[in-house]
């Protein structure tokens, strides 16, 4: 009796009960120079191979997420004779035009989760989504995933999952996947990203990243041929229409331990409790947080990626209503003499009633409003992805004028200064419109081809008759604010600055985060970059486009890791921080003695600083 005991318990209890085969296809860029073509002869060597049972395409489907290239993809794949599971990608999300809205349109979805042959597979949308951070699994997605799990609660059922990014640092909530998978029988964690076959160890969980469908340097691209059989797993290299390689890893499968913590280190929030900011209340959303806020010193009022716009109230952090739209939201809401004004990916910009969130009006657009209103004088100033700006009566709704020669899509906060209303498009455009007419006044070309170098996520800095900005590029620029000419433009290697910018309360100084973490300042005055103040403040590696503001006090710094920085604006000296949450902090919400702030992951506090 004693040796069956222990031949039972040699049995591995993950041992899967049949052999198949998956295609893992990955980064196929369709957009990009031969993304198309690459993709239509993996396509193509799909149908024509023999016991593949499905694809697993693990994102970057587009080059820029535009709705164009998803057509295009989506017409390439349509005629595959495979089963197809897709998720987007940062390229399908970051720079996306209808605001990952569309990808969700063509493909059906942004996650999947099915079971084949015994084996269960997950599949996650990474971001990060239309703002530049480390990637991001929605929050909207981890509320998923918990339902997908409750609804199977088989723990010994072998997983498998699958996210564009791999499960590290390269997502700031890495860790909250991890937790969910772990309570299941994971085997493996599948991811693309990096464009290159490589082995990871996940905090215990294999994880492999495959390589670009892309051809590169090669005359062809390739894919990767997953074999399962009942104690390993097999990796291959197809040459479409060419060769199948060797098996270039081979993984036993067994049972993950939940105990296993080995590799990057997770968020650390030890300095909340001496830090000298005091916390009001909290709040946290069931979906991310992509828009900042705005407020009537009653109610605060911001907006989510699962499509809803809603208050709060400003003292207690209660949520007093709520407005849900048909598409995310990344629109920064503005209010105006009880109506708060809004833009949705469901190509609607909102007139909503500040009190109750009743709808007084909406205003349709050919495409996704991913641009926040600016209200002066009771109109509505607001970009969308159509290629029209719009002015908005805020009372009725009613279309004052149309600009309708805008060159890419708008996803910022237009600056109002001079009769002007000035911005930036994700296709290198940058203008300045007369606010009572919408003729254009001037426009500015930073003599980029690439998209990526625009100077459309900073909000635009206007002081002593110049428009300041700072871009991808890492130049920061400055433009006469009456003929669009530019006075001065550099770029120093010493100081990458990117988007994040704002200005000085006494207005004196021009303030730009680095790349490397310190926040800058250049006098209004200057004929060059002159960087006359240097914070003592030093972030790690930094890429949240999010403005800087200041009170009489600090000034504010956001970060990419969900750490706001209150720095004295005189010494430079850090005199608080305070770590919300580790995703991308947004717009906050500053007063004369406290800020409210928000991160991606849906998260949102009102903090003082103590006496």
């Amino acid at each position: 009796m004693k040796r069956l005991l222990f031949l039972l318990f040699l049995i591995p209890l993950n041992l899967f009960s049949q052999t198949f085969k998956f295609a893992q296809v990955t980064d196929t860029h369709v957009g990009g120079a031969t993304g198309a073509d690459d993709l239509r002869r993996t396509v193509l060597d799909l149908n024509q191979q023999q016991g593949i049972d499905f694809v697993i395409l693990s994102g970057d489907v587009t080059e820029f997420g535009s709705d164009e290239e998803l057509a295009l993809a989506k017409q390439i794949l349509d005629s595959l004779n495979l089963p197809l599971y897709v998720i987007p990608g940062n390229h399908d999300s970051n720079w996306s035009e209808s605001g990952a809205n569309s990808f969700r349109k063509v493909f059906g979805s942004e996650t999947f989760f099915f079971e084949h042959k015994g084996v269960e597979f997950i599949g996650t949308t990474s971001g990060p989504n239309m703002r530049m951070s480390p990637g991001q699994i929605p929050r909207e997605n981890l509320v998923w995933m918990d339902s997908i799990f409750k609804a199977h609660p088989d723990q010994q059922k072998p997983l498998i999952a699958i996210n564009h990014y791999p499960l590290d640092s390269s997502l700031n909530n890495w860790y909250e996947n991890i937790n969910r998978l772990k309570t299941k029988n994971v085997q493996l964690a599948l991811c693309g990203h990096g464009h290159i076959n490589k082995l990871y160890d996940w905090e215990g969980i294999p994880g492999v990243m495959a390589r670009s469908n892309l051809r590169a340097k090669d005359e062809v691209g390739g894919y990767n041929i997953v074999s399962i059989t009942p104690d390993s797993v097999f990796f291959q290299v197809r040459k479409p229409l060419f060769i199948t390689e060797d098996y270039w890893l081979k993984l036993p499968l067994q049972r993950v331990s939940e105990s296993s913590i080995q590799g990057v280190k997770r968020p650390n929030y030890a300095m909340n409790s001496s830090s000298s900011a005091k916390v009001i209340w909290e709040f946290e959303d069931h979906g991310d947080i992509g828009a900042g806020i705005s407020s009537d010193n009653k109610r605060m009022f911001t907006a989510n990626t699962v499509g809803e716009v809603y208050a709060l109230d400003l003292k207690t952090g209660k949520k007093l209503w709520s407005f849900k739209t048909g598409g995310k939201v990344y629109s920064t809401p503005a209010v105006h003499k009880g109506v708060v004004v809004v833009g949705s990916s469901d190509h609607y910009i909102y007139g909503l009633d500040s009190k109750s969130g009743k709808e007084l009006w909406k205003l349709e657009a050919q495409k996704a409003v991913l641009g926040s209103p600016a209200v002066k004088d009771g109109k509505a100033f607001i970009g969308a992805s159509d290629g029209v700006f719009r002015s908005i009566d805020v009372k009725s709704g009613k279309l004052l004028w149309t600009f309708d020669a805008v060159e890419g899509y708008v996803s910022t906060l237009p600056t109002l200064a001079d009769n002007k209303v000035i911005f930036g498009s994700w296709k290198n455009g940058f203008y300045a419109l007369d606010q009572k007419t919408g003729k254009l006044v001037w426009k500015w070309d930073n003599g980029h081809t690439n998209r990526m170098f625009s100077a459309a996520a900073c909000y635009p800095v206007i002081e002593k008759n110049k428009v300041f900005i700072v871009a991808p590029d890492r130049f920061m620029t400055a433009i006469d604010l009456q003929t669009g000419k530019t006075l001065w433009r550099e770029k120093k290697d010493e100081y990458r600055v990117r988007e994040s910018m704002g200005i000085s309360k006494d207005r004196k100084l021009v303030l730009a985060k680095t790349m490397d973490g310190e926040l800058i300042g250049v006098p209004v005055d200057a004929e060059k970059m002159d960087v006359s103040w240097k914070a003592e403040l030093k972030l790690p590696y930094e890429l949240a486009p999010t403005a800087i503001y200041s009170n009489s006090k600090y000034i504010f710094v956001p970060s990419d890791k969900g750490l706001l920085s209150a720095v004295e604006p005189k010494t430079g000296k850090t005199v608080w921080q305070y770590k919300i949450s580790n995703a991308m902090i947004n717009p906050p919400l500053v007063f004369k003695d406290r800020v409210v702030v928000s991160s991606m992951d849906g998260k949102i506090v009102m903090l003082k600083s103590k006496p």
